[in-house]
């Protein structure tokens, strides 16, 4: 919203939302294409295009989740910095080193979580980590947004900024609302498969994206363009409250990385032939050194560059943007073309084009705000 200002943010999210349903549904009706479900996005790109897009898809989507996993853990060390600042504000402790914390606690997560339906009860948790964080976030800035001054929402900078900003911003959006990985995610649903996935996306993209809308439109009223990257950091209210907030969002963070996580870690599992028990000693020492090393990596790239605003832009233009709307479109064309019409066929090669043009801008001003925010605020910066 800060970058976009009142018009362009509430147009862009309602856009955002509707045509990342519209790709999504593309994605979903083809799970069972050919007689046979893709519970991967990659054995689906694979099946359609052969194996050297089996690997491309893989690598976007490694990409996409790598990226994604790096702002849960900046995330995640914001929300556990935002604690300590409410007790003790005497800058001994700096942002990458709650970085690195969250990335130690989200490693001995992984160690003792050996695979996704491994979570249980700790969905449940993440529900109501969720539903606390949101509360008191809507709660807290609306309080403040009743006694706060008139607010600023003009965009700011100069025109160039603007213009870069803008563009980063579009890659945001469609950051926020996809994943990469709804196969993976239609895998564990329960037949018609199609038709129950149809459902579950019209929940999401309707109901599901009202707390979202919410906090997002509530949070910018409020405090205008001086809204934080990380909302917590701009509310005013009791002190427990918000440390309560804070470490729901830490714990949400370690629970969401594991997820977006799994497929990289069931990859490495399959690649080295882990078999048996879980708690067995040589796939504990597996998951510690495979899963601690790649969390290893992610983190010190988190700190080195915790622009949490910058690496959702990053994401969105070079993954999600190739994987949510490029190929989703272009994989239902190709599979479906003797059944599309000219007209239809003629609509998903404009979305092929008109996204590609996009994911390409998106980059170039993504890596301009990442150049820009590094010379700012330097590496390793306490942002």
């Amino acid at each position: 919203m800060v970058p976009l200002g009142w018009i362009g943010g509430v147009i862009g999210l309602l856009l955002a939302t509707g045509i990342s349903l519209y790709a999504n549904s593309l994605v979903a009706k083809l799970h069972e294409f050919g007689g046979k479900r893709h519970i991967r996005y990659r054995d689906l790109a694979g099946f359609i295009y052969g194996k050297k897009m089996y690997r491309v898809t893989w690598g976007l989507q490694y990409v996409n989740l790598f990226m994604i996993n790096c702002g849960f853990i900046i995330l995640a060390g914001s929300a556990l910095k935002a604690v300590y600042v409410l007790f003790r504000d005497d800058s001994l402790m700096k942002l990458p080193h709650f970085i690195a914390i969250a990335g130690v606690v989200c490693a001995l997560f992984a160690i003792g979580i050996p695979h996704l339906s491994a979570l249980g009860i700790w969905l449940g948790v993440s529900t109501i980590l969720s539903i606390v964080y949101i509360v008191v976030a809507i709660v807290l800035s609306a309080k403040d947004g009743v006694n706060k001054p008139e607010r600023d929402y003009t965009i700011q900078g100069s025109s160039i900024n603007k213009l870069f900003t803008i563009t980063g911003a579009a890659a945001n959006l469609v950051f926020a609302f996809n994943t990469g990985m709804l196969p993976e995610i239609q895998a564990t649903v329960k037949q018609p498969v199609v038709k129950n996935m149809m459902k579950a996306l019209y929940f999401q993209f309707t109901v599901g994206v009202l707390p979202m809308y919410a906090v997002t439109f509530i949070g910018y009223w409020a405090y205008g363009s001086s809204t934080s990257t990380y909302l917590l950091n701009s509310v005013s209210g009791p002190v427990w409250v918000k440390a309560l907030a804070n470490i729901c969002a830490f714990l949400q963070s370690v629970i969401s990385l594991h997820i977006f996580a799994s497929p990289t870690y069931e990859y490495m599992d399959t690649k080295y032939g882990v078999k048996g028990s879980p708690l067995a000693l040589k796939n504990l020492l597996f998951r510690t050194v495979a899963r601690g090393s790649y969390l290893a990596v992610s983190t010190l790239l988190s700190a080195l560059l915790p622009f949490l605003g910058d690496f959702m832009s990053l994401t969105g233009a070079i993954s999600t943007f190739p994987l949510t709307f490029i190929l989703a479109n272009h994989m239902y064309l190709v599979a479906m073309n003797e059944k599309l019409s000219v007209v239809q066929k003629l609509w998903h090669w404009l979305n092929v084009c008109v996204f590609g043009l996009m994911s390409l801008a998106a980059a170039i001003a993504a890596v301009r705000l990442i150049s820009v925010d590094s010379k700012n605020f330097h590496v390793f910066a306490d942002v």
